[in-house]
C-alpha cells in the first residue's frame, strides 16, 4: 500500500505552504502539514474512508473520496491497494471551481 501524491496535489501543498508561511507561522504550517499526512496514513491503512466527493457523486462518479483536516480537504481515489491524492484544498478555497479546473485539464 502506498500513497501517491499526484503533481497537481503536490502543487497544492507548495501553494498552501507558501500561503501559510506568508500569513501564519512556520509552526502553524508544520502542524497543518503533519495533520495532512497523518490523515493520509489513516486513509492508506484503511482506518479512515471518506465519503464520495459530492460534486462528482451528483453526476454518478463515486470513486473519488474526500477527507478533511481542520483546515484542508483532501481528495483521493483508491486504485487497488494504493491511494492517489488528487487535490489538497484549503477550506476557504472555491472547491467547485478548483475541481472544474482539474477536470478540464484531463
Amino acid at each position: 500500500m502506498a500513497v501517491v501524491i499526484l503533481p497537481d496535489a503536490q502543487d497544492d501543498l507548495l501553494s498552501l505552504q507558501e500561503y501559510m508561511l506568508d500569513h501564519w507561522s512556520e509552526a502553524d504550517w508544520l502542524k497543518a502539514e503533519d495533520e495532512i499526512f497523518e490523515k493520509l496514513v489513516l486513509v492508506d491503512t484503511g482506518f479512515l474512508t471518506g465519503p464520495p466527493v459530492q460534486e462528482l457523486a451528483t453526476v454518478g462518479i463515486f470513486e473519488y473520496q474526500n477527507v478533511f483536516t481542520s483546515h484542508h480537504k483532501l481528495v483521493y481515489r483508491r486504485i487497488d491497494s494504493d491511494v492517489y491524492v488528487y487535490t489538497i484544498a484549503a477550506h476557504r478555497q472555491d472547491f467547485p471551481t478548483l475541481l472544474m479546473k482539474r477536470l478540464l485539464k484531463i
